[in-house]
């Protein structure tokens, strides 16, 4: 239990990290700070518990693609929290102008996200150790 609860707030403190570090054209938040706690413990929920699951999921096809097809699945995840975050909990907040739009720049900026969050959340981890 310890552990989960550990990689959920890693994964939250590397996402408040990486809103600072990308330009507003790949992560875009306008909100205050009880909105933005509340998307980074939903981004720490979806790094801890159903990336693993998804990943998993898809391991064939991620062992076919030489492990590309994880970028894919990172990307998803983002784009997915973007969208829960505006249709469920009305917070402002956009990858690439998703949601409402997806462009060439919604693509780019989930695949750097979520490479980012990773490199990130990697290294909060190793900080924050159990």
């Amino acid at each position: 239990m310890k552990g989960i609860v550990l990689r959920i707030l890693a994964g939250a403190i590397a996402f408040v990290i990486l809103l600072q570090l990308l330009p507003a054209t790949f992560l875009d938040f306008k909100g205050d700070t009880v909105q933005l706690v509340i998307l980074a413990l939903g981004v720490g929920v979806v790094n801890a518990i159903i990336k693993p699951v998804v990943s998993a999921l898809s391991m064939p096809i991620s062992l076919l693609t030489l492990g590309i097809f994880g970028f894919v699945v990172n990307a998803a995840l983002m784009l997915g929290i973007a969208w829960a975050a505006q249709s469920f909990a009305s917070i402002d907040f956009s990858v690439g102008g998703f949601p409402p739009d997806i462009t060439s720049d919604t693509l780019v900026g989930a695949v750097v996200a979520s490479v980012l969050l990773s490199v990130v959340s990697t290294a909060v981890g190793l900080v924050v150790r159990d």
